[in-house]
Order: C-alpha cells, then sequence, then structure tokens
C-alpha cells in the first residue's frame, strides 16, 4: 500500500513555482529583507491553497513596470536580413527598441559591444548571431522567455553561457541562436530583467536556483 501523500494538482504546483520567483525578485528589488524573504519561502513552500499561495505577495509593492518580462513583436518587413556591429579599440551597443536582424555579425577586436535585447522588438524566426572576439568581448543580455542556443568557440577565451530555465521551443518563442570564435576574448550571455541591475539580476539567479532545487526536492 502507498503512504505517501499525494501529489498536489499542477496549477498549485504552478502558482507555487510563480510565487517564489516573485519573492526572490522582491528580494532583489530589495521590497523584502533575508528574514522576510526566508519566512515567506517556507510558507511557500509549504503553502496547500492557492489563497495561502496569493497571501504572500499581495502586501507587496507593485514591481515596477519595467520589469515585466513582455516579449515585444515587430512586423516582419521591419526586419532586416543582416546587420553589422563593429568595436575595433573601443565600444558599439545595441539597446532599447530596437529590431534583431536575422543575421546579426559582430565583431570586438580589442574593444567591447553590448547587446541588450531585453527591449527589442522580435520579428519572426530566429536571430543569428556571429560574433569574432579578439582580445576583445562581448556581452550579451536578454530578458527571461527568450530561448538561447549558444554553439561557439573559443582559444584562450571563453563563450560564457548560464542556460538553465530556458523557455520551452514553440512558435510564440523567440529564439536567438549564438555562434562564432573567441580568441584571448569572451563572450557572455546572461538573461536579466528590464530595469534589472547586474547585481540584482545574480542575486535573483542565486535565489531562483536554490528553491527550484529545494521545490524539486519537494521541500
Amino acid at each position: 500500500m502507498n503512504d505517501l501523500p499525494p501529489r498536489p494538482p499542477v496549477p498549485l504546483e504552478r502558482a507555487r513555482e510563480h510565487v517564489i520567483r516573485e519573492l526572490c525578485e522582491h528580494y532583489a528589488h530589495d521590497s523584502l529583507d533575508d528574514r522576510q524573504l526566508e519566512e515567506r519561502l517556507d510558507r511557500a513552500h509549504s503553502a496547500v491553497s492557492l489563497q495561502e499561495l496569493d497571501a504572500l505577495v499581495s502586501d507587496l509593492p507593485a514591481l515596477r513596470p519595467e520589469t515585466s518580462p513582455a516579449i515585444h513583436p515587430a512586423q516582419a518587413e521591419e526586419v532586416r536580413e543582416r546587420q553589422t556591429v563593429i568595436a575595433v579599440m573601443g565600444g558599439a551597443m545595441r539597446k532599447g527598441s530596437w529590431v534583431p536582424p536575422k543575421h546579426l555579425h559582430v565583431f570586438a577586436i580589442m574593444g567591447g559591444a553590448e547587446l541588450d535585447f531585453r527591449e527589442a522588438r522580435f520579428g519572426p524566426g530566429i536571430v543569428e548571431v556571429t560574433v569574432f572576439a579578439m582580445m576583445g568581448g562581448v556581452e550579451i543580455t536578454v530578458p527571461p522567455g527568450v530561448r538561447v542556443e549558444v554553439e561557439g568557440i573559443a582559444i584562450m577565451g571563453a563563450f560564457d553561457s548560464r542556460e538553465e530555465g530556458q523557455p520551452p521551443a514553440g512558435p510564440s518563442v523567440p529564439v536567438i541562436r549564438i555562434g562564432g570564435f573567441a580568441l584571448m576574448g569572451g563572450v557572455e550571455i546572461r538573461t536579466r530583467l528590464p530595469g534589472e541591475s547586474k547585481r540584482d539580476a545574480r542575486r535573483r539567479a542565486r535565489l531562483e536556483r536554490r528553491e527550484m532545487r529545494r521545490l524539486n526536492r519537494g521541500g
């Protein structure tokens, strides 16, 4: 006879995961201190109803609108076939409400390039990013909800990507495929919410990884 307690219904599990992520985000934005966060996370793991979960975030301030991970669409005719970003002994940047092309070539030679996709307007299909970094670096920032595929070659350098928590593939999910070559240089890919600092993003990511592991172990 199986004495294990029944698994909670899927909607409750999904709500629990959503609330845990929201609590981590509030902590990253200093709405909760260490003690308050730990207390609410413990209650989230032990909650047995949607009402209990809702109560854990109902008294918290609304998150800033710019932290919404909404993906902004672009019309197919707005998407260029290809574009080049060059940073030679200097810097180059793409950020804000821009439309990534189908094929984006990035050259960073003794310089640095930054590609920020958090407010980008994605057209249909895959965005192919090809990087050549020599004694330089490329920093790529994507919002949650965008799928990132990385296949780069590095010699005395690195393609540094943390791809946990990737959204499942689907027709409505933007895909950025990053490849290329780094020689004594580096390519860094990170997921951050719009308006989120590097420090806040690292803190939130550490918390979310810890709590998701705890959730998968059953508390």
